[in-house]
């Protein structure tokens, strides 16, 4: 992962842009905080149904522990 300040990567934009197409992250930053990623695209989609069978597989075996969640839906509220 690349950190760039605001001001380098708006003068620097091509180089960033062959960085991210070749797999790189950059992080840009204003006063050394992250204000943005740039991240390589990827195609949303495929079919929803695979999602949701993706989804279901890997939830199989997860568990809330000793909280249930109606101790979790009631904390979220306060």
């Amino acid at each position: 992962m690349k950190e760039v300040g605001a001001y380098e990567a708006k003068t620097s934009l091509p180089a960033l842009l062959r960085a991210v197409e070749n797999g790189e992250r950059v992080v840009i930053t204003r006063s050394g905080k992250p204000i943005a990623d740039l991240t390589p695209h990827r195609e949303a989609g495929g079919d929803p149904k695979e999602t949701i069978a993706r989804i279901r597989q890997m939830r199989r075996g997860v568990t809330l522990g000793d909280v249930s969640l109606k101790e979790l839906i009631e904390e979220g509220r306060r």
